[in-house]
């Protein structure tokens, strides 16, 4: 959508802003840490963007990149479990790691199957489109849908990965949460549920609203 350019940069200020200083109120970063992960985030834009074209190319139309997708970001999520002691940030990488897999799954699928549901470039950028009562109640409508459709996601994949990464590895289920701490069961569980989650996201949820006439 075409938008003023200073709308966006005080969005991005502000989200940034507030994404820095939950990190710190949480006690979860130091402010050096918080400062450090910034200007990792901008290298890390000044080396994929100019490649970013080329990688969801690849993403979209090579026969085996959902293999290669969730194989990398699998053995990524390994490598982040190797701390002897438990923390969050294990959980939170796996859980980050699952649901860019799935999403990019979910955009192969999609490609795949011919569902555009992105317009034509020759149509961009598009215009902000007048607020009308419809307008505003079907995206009421798909908020909700979408939210309660991925939250039950969430909780089915939840129930069914603990007890049977449990199983597997032979870890008693009785206290989940001191389950959830081992390596064993927290991989699994974050990396498969947000994995789903994310691929609902992008390719059962939009299909949804397709079939229930809300795209």
């Amino acid at each position: 959508y075409q938008y003023p350019l200073m709308f966006g940069l005080i969005l991005a200020f502000c989200w940034c802003s507030l994404v820095c200083c939950s990190r710190i109120y949480m006690g979860m970063h130091s402010i050096l840490d918080v400062i450090a992960g910034f200007l990792y985030a901008i290298l890390i834009l000044v080396v994929f963007h100019p490649v970013v074209d080329l990688i969801d190319n690849f993403n979209l139309t090579y026969k085996y990149a959902p293999l290669i997708i969730i194989s990398l970001h699998l053995a990524l999520g390994i490598f982040s479990f190797t701390l002897d002691t438990w923390s969050t940030s294990r959980g939170d990488t796996a859980q980050i790691l699952g649901c860019g897999a799935g999403v990019a799954c979910g955009s192969h699928v999609n490609y795949i199957m011919g569902l555009k549901l992105d317009p034509p470039p020759d149509t961009l950028p598009l215009s902000l489109s007048s607020l009308t009562v419809t307008v505003f109640g079907k995206a009421i409508l798909r908020l909700l849908i979408g939210v309660i459709v991925l939250l039950l996601t969430k909780v089915a994949m939840k129930k069914a990965t603990i007890p049977l990464a449990c199983k597997i590895f032979r870890i008693p289920h009785d206290d989940v949460r001191k389950a959830r701490q081992r390596m064993e069961v927290e991989l699994p569980y974050r990396y498969i549920t947000y994995g789903t989650v994310g691929f609902s996201l992008m390719f059962i949820v939009p299909c949804l609203f397709h079939f229930i006439g809300l795209s």
